[in-house]
């Protein structure tokens, strides 16, 4: 088997608005059939990595604290990027071509089983994080529609998120080659553009009417070591009024961005399962259960639970910090055959006490002081008397 070759990876800067996301997916079993031109797989790792996250960094920095959440953007996408470069090093001294070959050689089959499980957990807890802002994000839309009440089942989030799983999820899901899905992520990368210039928007004309926060612009917070687990996505559209006409139509690209990425996850999620149990083949009758009972599970966990914020704090710190911080370094360290101050062994050992650090201190930080769960409260400043401003468009 021949080694991959020692290639440059792209710049940092390309990588820090999703960074957990491209570990995923960089760890993702390979597909072993189907077909893919250059386009799809573009647009499929790009919706991947940026996603909806994009519009989610205001959880992160609000956690963080502004400057500081701005800084350390920064240092968890140089440590994403180094530690992919550890990946293909570590790849080229134990000729292996994939992250799973990686760890399965150098730490055996417990290496290889732990691996295994934060891979699919990563995604799958995503796909948890996707159904609740859809039941939370499509209902306040169907609530502007005239004749829809607050007790119409279109209101109902249970509703939303179970007759979205199987009208589209589900059957997205269902596809066995993901270059099908090209499309799909391209539609999804269009409708993030469009939710951008949303937020855009409404942070010219509807920020003058919110009260200025307390200790806005405080460097750090106590919640910074989440953050740095999360750099993920918060559900930003809490923050607009329900009678929002601009932000109605930006919360509808947002649920359909989110439904049109849940796939990606979901193929993730059930490669992993194939590789383990299956040696990497699933019959399409397999195919079919697994990606059944895979969401199943992941719509009655979210429709039994609404909290975002924990939910991707502890995605965070257990499997995203593992995933990027600690595997790719503890995989460096045991395979090189430097010398113990080489730069390359120092960095990596840096990285991986870090990783440790912000794993353990997130887990407990989340668990002792958790986040205000605020699901479906309208914000204080949404009073009757901003409807005019809620419903202004463009500034002439």
């Amino acid at each position: 088997m021949e080694p991959p070759p020692a290639a440059e990876p792209p710049p940092a800067a390309a990588r820090q608005v999703e960074t957990d996301d491209q570990i995923a997916l960089l760890s993702k079993p390979r597909n072993k059939g189907g077909n893919s031109d250059l386009a799809s797989a573009g647009f499929n790792i790009i919706n991947s990595i940026i996603g909806s996250g994009i519009i989610g960094l205001p959880y992160s920095m609000k956690d963080a604290g502004f400057p500081l959440g701005i800084l350390l953007l920064f240092v968890v996408a140089l440590i994403t990027d180094y530690s992919i470069i550890l990946l293909i090093k570590g790849g080229n001294l134990s000729s292996t071509k994939t992250y799973q070959e990686l760890v399965k050689k150098t730490y055996g089959l417990v290496g290889y089983l732990i691996l295994s499980v934060l891979q699919f957990l990563y995604p799958f807890i995503a796909m948890i994080s996707y159904n609740i802002i859809t039941g939370d994000t499509l209902t306040k839309v169907f609530q502007r529609i005239p004749g829809v009440g607050v007790d119409n089942v279109l209101t109902d989030r249970h509703f939303i998120i179970l007759l979205t799983t199987i009208i589209f999820t589900l059957p997205i899901s269902l596809y066995r080659d993901i270059a099908k899905l090209g499309k799909v992520s391209l539609l999804s990368l269009v409708l993030t553009v469009v939710i951008l210039v949303v937020v855009m928007v409404r942070a010219v004309t509807f920020s003058p009417q919110v009260p200025k926060s307390e200790n806005a612009w405080i460097f750090a917070k106590p919640n910074a070591v989440q953050a740095v687990g999360v750099m993920s996505f918060g559900d930003i559209f809490e923050n607009y009024c329900r009678d929002d006409n601009l932000a109605t139509f930006g919360r509808f690209c947002y649920g359909v961005t989110v439904i049109l990425t849940f796939p990606l996850e979901c193929f993730v999620t059930r490669e992993v399962i194939a590789n383990v149990f299956f040696h990497g083949n699933l019959s399409t009758v397999l195919h079919i259960i697994v990606t059944v009972v895979i969401i199943a599970v992941a719509t009655g966990v979210s429709l039994m639970y609404d909290c975002l914020g924990i939910v991707l704090e502890l995605n965070g710190v257990l499997s995203a910090t593992p995933l990027v911080f600690i595997i790719p370094s503890a995989c460096y360290l045991r395979l090189s055959k430097e010398r113990w101050n080489h730069p390359d062994n120092l960095i990596s050992c840096l990285i991986l006490v870090l990783g440790v650090l912000v794993m353990a201190v997130g887990f407990v930080m989340t668990v002792l002081h958790p986040q205000e769960c605020s699901h479906g409260k309208e914000m204080f400043y949404c009073s009757p008397s901003n409807a005019s401003l809620h419903n202004s468009t463009l500034p002439p």
